[in-house]
């Protein structure tokens, strides 16, 4: 009787060996790959020589492909993005700027034991304790006298010796030559005069402004208001650069002139405050009330 059983066949339902093989080591491929992107992540890339790769390629060769050096090193993170913040973060020291190194008590020391230029005031200074719009003014000192200069500069000021201080003056007002009252006892030749009656020192002025700035040709005298009534006042009729050269050249010789104070520009400069120098005053309303087109001197 012919058998019908069918023959089992065992290696109907095995899997191929390589197969069985294979899988599990291409895990172990897998984990080696990921443990390599944690440790590039955590401490920057690492070496493929480092890896130790034996039998990871042969075994997962045929289930997974070969695993090329390009692709242990893929995850490699560049912690260039690190770097950038830890810059941006940094704490910059700045450097130090013109008026620091001026004022560094070893350049302040040594600018002043080798000042040896002696030059003469030309008109009356404020002195200041630094170069800077930030500057205290710390005193004055008047026309004629002589100072010693350091020869340094900056913002339109430069550094002088007084009492063994370094001070800080306008530059441009610093001469080799003693100054002279300029002008003072020249002649008049445009012929302009002021009334008799007014002050000697008001005929002092007049005299010395016009030999010194001849084409200056109005002076405002006698009117019935205050100073002027009294004939101890006069308006040099002059505005702009020339109007200050003229303010500047009263003040400079004030004391020979018998000046009590000067006002011009909507500032006023007097002996007995000499020391705050030019001083701002309130607005008057007009071009002509606060002194732009004139110079106000008034005398003792």
């Amino acid at each position: 009787m012919a058998d019908h059983r069918h023959k089992r066949v065992t290696d109907a339902r095995r899997k191929p060996r390589f197969v069985l093989v294979a899988a599990p080591l291409a895990t172990l491929a897998t984990t080696a790959v990921v443990g390599v992107g944690v440790l590039a992540t955590e401490g920057g890339a690492v070496p493929t020589a480092a890896i130790d790769r034996s039998g990871v390629d042969e075994a997962a060769g045929d289930a997974s492909g070969s695993l090329a050096a390009t692709d242990l090193t893929r995850t490699t993170v560049s912690r260039s993005a690190d770097r950038s913040d830890r810059i941006a973060g940094a704490v910059v020291e700045e450097k130090p700027s013109r008026v620091d190194k001026l004022l560094a008590p070893a350049a302040v020391t040594d600018a002043v034991e080798a000042a040896d230029t002696k030059l003469w005031t030309t008109t009356e200074l404020n002195l200041w304790d630094a170069p800077n719009q930030a500057a205290t003014q710390v005193g004055g000192i008047e026309s004629g006298e002589k100072v010693l200069a350091t020869g340094r500069s900056l913002f339109g000021r430069e550094e002088v010796v007084v009492e063994g201080q370094a001070r800080w003056v306008t530059e441009g007002y610093l001469s080799d030559e003693k100054p002279g009252p300029a002008g003072i006892g020249g002649e008049c030749t445009n012929g302009t005069s002021v009334p008799s009656g007014v002050s000697p020192n008001i005929v002092k002025v007049h005299e010395a402004v016009c030999a010194a700035f001849p084409d200056i040709t109005t002076y405002g005298t006698f009117r019935s208001d205050g100073e002027h009534a009294q004939g101890i006042a006069v308006d040099i009729m002059v505005s702009g650069d020339e109007g200050q050269q003229v303010a500047d050249f009263v003040q400079a010789n004030y004391a020979a002139l018998g000046v009590n104070y000067l006002i011009f520009e909507q500032q006023i400069w007097s002996v007995d405050r000499s020391s705050e120098g030019w001083r701002g005053m309130e607005d008057r309303g007009s071009i002509t009330a606060n002194h732009f087109d004139h110079v106000h001197v008034t005398v003792y």
